[in-house]
């Protein structure tokens, strides 16, 4: 008898936790699923409800859900059910109208022990929205110079919004057609992203994930596809950092840059580990690592990388966009097991939101006879001989120790001199441009179609095959300015013409294991141009 009732206390006991583990649905807070009602009261006041007794499940069960902005507050964990469908207003007005970004469909500042798991979709209604703001734009109720500007991020509400919190839990969840940004988690500590689905291309800069100056953050099993960068890691705080970064196991698709550290990096970058990404269909780099606002970027470990139809392959640049401050740090890069494709075409037409061109040069009457020559807002837009993967610093201030292992590439090849043509004399004219965006097609044409190094100490490359589908009148290598290079089993198995590499004002370099298919001293040409 005495153990029967032990039995049912202990019964009790589990059907007591589970029912604490559901949690209340919002419907018994009034939330009405007609996907038109405006649910933000009932479901703010659960919310509020569960962080003051301590924290718990906010339950969004299976039914269409609309809402104005939400704020999450600590200890909450919002819950979507299978069939859950979470929708933004469409009403700008609802976002409010006030200096700065327009509020996040879902926020929280300072707040710990926060989540959204489940397996529903948060739908940012993005175009919906923009359309909404257009109609009142041109019924004369807002005015262009308002916050809200016309075709401009800074109005734009993201999907989530995460400040200055600790102990943050995104899980399971669908993310889909943010009018902005889809998600950033800014000088947050503790933040754990793991098999979310990130869809994405309703409008302009739908970034699929921002990690800015977070610390101690988990990324694993995700899928993005994004009208911008797919996976991208900000520094805008001086004073602060992206730190212990760990992210394992994600598909990336992007209308711009798949792995990107650096389109702000006022702060910097340390002691990041990045294993097994695959990336496909993405315009612009399939690794991107950039320091230009004078913070660091230091302690980068990639590895396992699959790329198909990428604009370009590796990009890493040290630049100084913040022409009265200090120049950062870009040193100590470890890229390893990579393999990427980029074609001769564009890798993202057809998408949704494409990339932008990147080189449009009014005035030209006749276009060079390649497919991808088309015209743009009444120009003709020439096309540009394929961009080389390129580790490029600055005089004086160099990129410092990367080694790159176990490295193929493959180029689309077809580059023609009628389109552009840098003679190997002329190598030291490539502009410096150190206060532009960084991006890979920054420095316009270039003298390569495999690897362009510039202003650059301690380079490794081991194991490391380039290779192009289509002639290339181009060297497969310009090294320039650098001390210290070291090639060990570097094949090149395609090219026809000599120098296979050009080596400019450069020191230190040693080969072992070369294998090219053309011999003769020009082979590797040695010069000394500044």
């Amino acid at each position: 008898m005495k153990r029967k009732l032990l039995l049912l206390a202990a019964l009790a006991g589990v059907l007591s936790l589970k029912g604490q583990v559901t949690g209340e649905p919002i419907t018994a807070y009034g939330a009405i699923a007609d996907g038109q009602t405006n649910n933000a009261a009932a479901i703010q006041q659960l919310i509020d409800k569960v962080s003051a007794g301590g924290g718990g499940r906010v339950r969004v069960p299976p039914g269409n859900f609309m809402s104005g902005p939400l704020y999450l507050k600590s200890g909450v964990e919002l819950h979507l059910e299978p069939g859950a469908r979470l929708l933004a207003s469409t009403r700008h007005a609802d976002y409010g109208d006030r200096p700065g970004r327009a509020a996040a469909f879902i926020a929280a500042r300072d707040q710990t022990g926060i989540s959204i798991t489940g397996n529903g979709v948060i739908d940012g209604q993005g175009q919906e929205l923009m359309l909404d703001l257009f109609k009142r734009l041109r019924s004369g109720e807002v005015k262009q110079d308002s916050v809200w500007r016309y075709k401009r991020p800074e109005g734009r509400p993201l999907l989530l919004t995460f400040t200055g919190c600790s102990k943050v839990k995104v899980t399971g969840v669908t993310l889909k057609n943010s009018a902005d940004w889809v998600q950033d988690y800014r000088e947050c500590n503790g933040v754990t992203i793991d098999g979310i689905t990130v869809q994405s291309t309703a409008y302009w800069n739908n970034d699929g994930i921002d990690i800015t100056d977070s610390k101690n953050v988990t990324i694993t099993n995700c899928f993005i596809n994004a009208s911008d960068d797919a996976l991208c890691f900000k520094s805008e705080n001086p004073g602060s950092s992206c730190e212990n970064i760990v992210v394992e196991n994600c598909t990336l698709r992007s209308s711009a840059s798949g792995l990107k550290f650096g389109t702000r990096s006022d702060g910097g970058f340390k002691n990041i580990k990045v294993r097994n990404l695959t990336i496909f269909d993405t315009y612009r780099s399939a690794i991107a690592l950039e320091s230009v606002d004078g913070g660091r970027l230091e302690q980068i470990d990639i590895r396992d990388v699959y790329a198909k139809n990428t604009g370009n392959a590796i990009f890493i640049r040290r630049g100084h966009r913040n022409q009265q401050g200090a120049v950062g740090t870009l040193k100590g890069i470890y890229i390893a097991n990579v393999k990427v494709e980029t074609p001769l075409l564009k890798p993202d037409q057809g998408y949704p939101v494409e990339g932008p061109p990147d080189h449009l040069r009014p005035g030209f009457d006749r276009m060079p006879a390649r497919p991808s020559s088309f015209h743009i807002y009444g120009h003709p837009f020439l096309p540009y001989n394929l961009v080389p993967s390129s580790i490029v610093g600055l005089p004086g201030y160099p990129v410092e120790d990367v080694t790159l292992e176990n490295i193929e590439i493959s180029y689309g090849g077809r580059a023609r001199k009628e389109i552009a043509h840098i003679p190997l004399d002329k190598i030291t004219t490539v502009p410096e441009n150190p206060a532009n965006y960084p991006e890979f097609s920054m420095f316009g044409e270039l003298p390569s179609w495999g690897f362009y190094i510039r202003h650059a100490t301690g380079i490794k490359m081991i194991n490391v095959t380039l290779r192009y589908v289509e002639d290339d009148f181009r060297p497969a290598m310009v090294v320039d300015d650098v001390k210290g290079i070291s090639l060990v089993n570097v094949k090149i198995p395609t090219v026809k013409e000599l120098p296979v590499i050009q080596l400019n004002n450069t020191t230190g370099y040693t080969a072992q294991g070369l294998e090219l298919p053309v011999t003769g001293n020009k082979t590797i040409l040695t010069t000394n141009y500044r």
